[in-house]
């Protein structure tokens, strides 16, 4: 499969690798970074695998096994298929990086109230940071993942473009890379549709590989109960933060929650109270521990303030641009405005939109370019 540059889309970025064509190859021993190595390695790429440890995931329901991409067998599912096809392959421990930035971070969210995204923290700080310096110390110019995306280039600059399979695109937690980040950055799978990349692993006879199925939980929170996490990472959460008060939005008090920490914007289910119509949660406020519900339309709002911005496509956004925001993976995007306003950045959705969650990130696009990201502030929010 030949590296091409078409339509400005970096394609393996061939234009770039004229003088060099070595490669850092993050592996998770899944499917599409083992898909991604085959690729290179017919491209002619010299490669060097590399998988981190960043968390030691055993679950306390089931002690018996590690599950996730962090496992001991993942590790060894990565090695082994580096071995097949006569590259090296490296472990690089994380395991202190991740719990004082990933993990801290994710607790240190939800006690303040709002609702963490780490695989877009972890992308940043992990995957485009210690593995770009892992990039320098094997004396790799480029670093290469199995994320469905693209990066194209444009009026110089350097920018994610949605991957062709959209039901697989993943640009929505990529949106923290920078200039130098994508200029070094290459993803064998961004045009490609998962199905491809399924044969691709069969016709390489590694059928059980391309029958494996995808994770879908948060890599450190093995059951998928962010709730239960938090109780063993804070032992004494329940005495700390307590019961608090669930009020409707005009402040009336509903009846007794559990602790803020413990739910999220738009939540329905597990409420813990029957008020004769369908309840939302519409608010949280971790300095009162109190938990506002509404109905469905309560969650509607029309704009919101973004910070930690990072400009990918262009310099600097107009107002009268037409752009769409996503403010959650698997929203397909809202028609909005934007205005710059310092180092934040107000969106204005052209009709409400549903569950706006400080904490989570916002991604705004121009089509299939990812234009810029930021995260979901409490301003504009109940």
């Amino acid at each position: 499969m030949a590296s091409v540059r078409k339509c400005n889309v970096l394609i393996f970025g061939k234009f770039r690798f004229d003088m060099n064509k070595r490669v850092l190859l993050g592996m998770s021993g899944g499917i599409d970074s083992s898909v991604s190595a085959m690729l290179l390695k017919e491209d002619g790429f010299d490669i060097t695998g590399m998988t981190f440890r960043s968390y030691d995931s055993i679950s306390k329901a089931c002690m018996e096994k590690e599950t996730g991409c962090c496992s001991v067998d993942s590790i060894f599912e990565a090695k082994n298929l580096a071995d097949d096809f006569g590259f090296p392959h490296y472990i690089l421990d994380t395991r202190k990086l991740f719990e004082d930035t990933i993990i801290a971070d994710f607790i240190a969210q939800y006690m303040s109230g709002f609702t963490p995204n780490p695989c877009v923290l972890c992308n940043k700080i992990i995957k485009w940071g210690k593995m770009i310096e892992e990039c320098d110390k094997h004396h790799c110019d480029f670093l290469a993942t199995g994320h469905y995306a693209q990066v194209a280039f444009e009026n110089n600059r350097y920018f994610l473009r949605k991957a062709v399979d959209k039901s697989k695109d993943q640009t929505y937690f990529l949106w923290t890379l920078t200039q130098e980040n994508l200029k070094r950055t290459i993803f064998p799978l961004g045009h490609l549709t998962k199905l491809q990349v399924r044969e691709i692993a069969r016709r390489h006879n590694y059928l059980k590989l391309s029958q494996k199925r995808e994770s879908q939980e948060i890599c450190f929170v093995i059951d998928d109960d962010y709730r239960s996490f938090l109780r063993e990472k804070v032992a004494d959460i329940d005495q700390q933060i307590g019961e608090g008060n669930y009020v409707d939005i005009s402040g009336k008090i509903l009846g007794k929650h559990k602790g803020y920490p413990f739910y999220t914007i738009g939540q329905r289910k597990g409420l813990g109270i029957a008020l004769g119509y369908p309840a939302y949660v519409v608010n949280i406020n971790a300095h009162t521990n109190t938990v506002t519900l509404g109905t469905k339309d309560d969650l509607l709002t029309q704009e919101m303030w973004i910070g930690n911005v990072n400009l990918m496509k262009y310099e600097k956004l107009n107002k009268n641009m037409d752009l769409t925001c996503k403010i959650r993976f698997n929203n397909e995007g809202e028609k909005c405005k934007v205005q710059q306003v310092g180092d934040r950045m107000k969106i204005e959705f052209e009709k409400p939109v549903s569950a706006i969650t400080p904490g989570q990130s916002a991604v705004i696009y121009e089509d299939d370019d990812l234009v810029c990201g930021g995260i979901i502030l409490k301003e504009g929010c109940l």
